[in-house]
C-alpha cells in the first residue's frame, strides 16, 4: 500500500488532539449557528464513518480525489492518509472561515483548497490543472438547497468523474438520490450509526 504524506497537524496526539478535536466541533457548531442551510452537521464526522468513506470511494488507488465540503478538515485528513503519495485531494468549500482553516492547519502539498460552490466543480479542476476525478466525496446537505443548485451540481459530479470513478455521498437525509440517479444511475446505499447524527452513505459509480 502506498504510504501518503502526513498533514502538519496529523502527529497531534494526548492533550494536543482533544484540544484540536474541541477547537473543529466548536467551529462547526458556530458555522452551523450562522448558516444552518449549508453545514449538514452539527460536529464533525466520526472516524468510522470517515474510514467507511475511505473504502467505498476506494481511495488507496486514487489518482484525483474531490471532497465537496471538508469542513474543518476532519474528513481531509482522513482522505490524504489513505491516499497515495502521488494523488491529488481538491478540497471546495462554501464557507470562507472553513476554507482559511483548512488551509492553516493542513499543509501537505497535496492539498488544494478551493473557497467557492460545488456547481463549479469542471472549473475548479481545469483552473489547477487537475484530471478526471477518480472520486468526488461529497458531504454537502442537498436536502437544504434549491432544487435547481442541487441538480446543476448532480450533474456536474457526473460530467466530471473518470469512468470507474466513484460519487460518494454522506447524508442525513435521502435527497441527493433524487438528483444523482438520473445520471449516474441507481446507488448503493448504507446507513452509518457510529456518528452523530447517524447517516445515509450513498456510493455511485460511473459507467466504462
Amino acid at each position: 500500500m502506498a504510504q501518503s504524506l502526513p498533514a502538519a497537524d496529523d502527529g497531534a496526539r494526548g492533550g494536543g488532539g482533544a484540544r484540536q478535536a474541541l477547537r473543529e466541533r466548536l467551529a462547526f457548531l458556530r458555522e452551523f449557528v450562522a448558516h444552518p442551510g449549508q453545514v449538514g452537521s452539527v460536529i464533525p464526522s466520526s472516524h468510522t464513518l470517515e474510514q467507511r468513506l475511505v473504502r467505498n470511494a476506494q481511495l488507496l488507488r486514487a489518482r484525483c480525489v474531490v471532497e465537496l465540503g471538508p469542513g474543518t478538515g476532519g474528513t481531509t485528513r482522513a482522505f490524504l492518509r489513505a491516499m497515495p503519495t502521488t494523488a491529488q485531494l481538491l478540497a471546495i468549500e462554501l464557507s470562507e472561515d472553513f476554507a482559511a482553516r483548512l488551509r492553516l492547519s493542513i499543509r501537505d502539498p497535496r492539498l488544494t483548497v478551493v473557497h467557492g460552490s460545488a456547481e463549479y466543480i469542471d472549473r475548479f479542476l481545469a483552473e489547477h490543472g487537475l484530471p478526471a476525478p477518480d472520486a468526488v466525496i461529497s458531504g454537502i446537505p442537498f436536502s437544504t438547497m434549491p432544487r435547481e443548485l442541487a441538480d446543476g451540481i448532480a450533474a456536474g459530479i457526473a460530467r466530471v468523474l473518470a469512468p470507474g470513478g466513484r460519487f460518494v455521498a454522506y447524508q442525513v437525509r435521502p435527497h441527493v438520490a433524487d438528483y444523482a440517479t438520473p445520471y449516474l444511475g441507481q446507488a448503493r446505499r448504507q446507513w452509518e450509526l457510529i456518528n452523530i447524527p447517524p447517516v445515509r452513505v450513498f456510493t455511485w459509480t460511473r459507467a466504462g
